[in-house]
């Protein structure tokens, strides 16, 4: 059987990231589809098998579709290798991994890939020597060899961008879909409540009931919407990381490269803006810059113009401060604790020392100075 896939819009400018501070005339997806729909038609032919489908073939089908060689590809869905075997790029099916002749299966017999892994290198989980240790599905094999290509294509980023946009999109959206289809449980022990909003079962839910009346040109029909689908989640994921994202993480490296400017003791960081992702970024960055776990604040002014004092967690902890405010000063708000620190506007410590308040600037870092120092100002 043998569809092609809806066309998507093609009278809308170039993908770019949005300026900082102001929204996009239109979504990350918009732009990103007007890229795609630009494409000449390549001419080519997708593989993969017949009947039910999931997530990782259907997601991996669109992917191949971002690129220029594979632009409006047409998908050919069979199980018959005879069929299979003129198509220019087969995934899921086959039972063979091998990049070289464009064929990417995971079902064989011994499989185990990560997608950070040397190919053909690690045969479990305890041989996996780099940052992801799930095995892939269909969809993984695409991105592990054509994700940041597709991400560039897409964002129109440059390489070192696409590099970390494309293991922040692997971590946050792609490996789940990996997990799911090998039957990789999320966790240890029993599970507290069933999900089934995400996009595998969404996916799942697309196919014909088992009372449902259904053929291959009605299969083929619902994949080509399951495989949308997952597009539009994909640009979603990566919409957001490209349009919030990544520009917090460039404010983010330059509060550190300037947080000498901040205090001479380069431990406390100044955001000029709230509200955006940065515990991460600074994670990576200090691990980047080499200064690992020397920023212990940092200081950013709300929408009401309180300057806020946060301590910075240990990283893979949701509690656990690497320091926190002086104890003193925990659960005291407004004059009494203005006595307590020994300047006044103080406005707040919570009673776990995370964060503070202060009315100006120069006062919340005299805050975060005197909890590094150990002292009151």
């Amino acid at each position: 059987a043998v569809f092609v896939a809806a066309r998507s819009r093609s009278d809308l400018p170039p993908c770019r990231q949005p300026p900082i501070g102001r929204p996009p005339a239109m979504s990350f997806a918009e732009r990103a589809a007007t890229k795609t729909a630009a494409l000449p038609a390549s001419g080519k032919t997708i593989g993969t098998h017949s009947g039910g489908f999931q997530a990782d073939e259907a997601l991996g089908c669109w992917m191949l579709r971002q690129l220029p060689e594979y632009a409006k590809a047409k998908i050919v869905r069979s199980r018959d290798l005879a069929v299979l075997e003129p198509c220019d790029i087969v995934i899921d099916v086959g039972d063979v991994y091998d990049p070289a002749k464009l064929r990417f299966d995971h079902h064989q017999r011994g499989f185990f890939e990560t997608v950070d892994g040397q190919p053909g290198v690690a045969k479990s989980v305890s041989e996996a020597a780099g940052r992801w240790k799930t095995n892939l599905s269909a969809s993984g094999l695409v991105y592990k060899h054509y994700g940041r290509r597709i991400i560039a294509e897409l964002a129109g980023t440059s390489p070192a961008d696409s590099e970390v946009l494309w293991a922040e999109l692997y971590n946050e959206f792609m490996e789940g879909i990996d997990g799911i289809d090998n039957g990789v449980e999320m966790s240890q022990g029993p599970r507290s409540y069933k999900e089934s909003s995400d996009l595998s079962s969404r996916v799942g839910r697309m196919n014909p009931r088992w009372n449902e009346t259904s053929d291959d040109a009605d299969r083929d029909a619902r994949f080509a919407k399951a495989s949308d689908i997952c597009g539009l989640d994909f640009l979603g994921a990566l919409g957001e990381l490209v349009d919030s994202w990544l520009p917090a993480r460039g404010l983010v490296r330059k509060a550190i490269q300037s947080r000498s400017e901040v205090h001479s003791s380069g431990t406390v960081l100044r955001f000029e803006t709230s509200g955006m992702p940065w515990m991460e970024h600074l994670y990576s960055l200090e691990r980047e810059l080499g200064i690992p776990e020397l920023v212990k604040f940092v200081l950013f002014a709300d929408s009401a113009g309180m300057w806020r004092v946060q301590a910075v967690t240990v990283e893979g902890t949701d509690y656990q401060n690497r320091l926190g405010l002086l104890e003193p000063w925990r659960g005291l708000r407004n004059e009494e604790l203005s006595k307590k620190v020994g300047i006044p506007d103080c406005c707040f410590v919570h009673n776990a020392g995370f964060i503070g308040g202060h009315k100006n600037f120069e006062g919340a870092l005299a805050m975060a100075v005197a909890s590094v120092e150990g002292t009151t100002a």
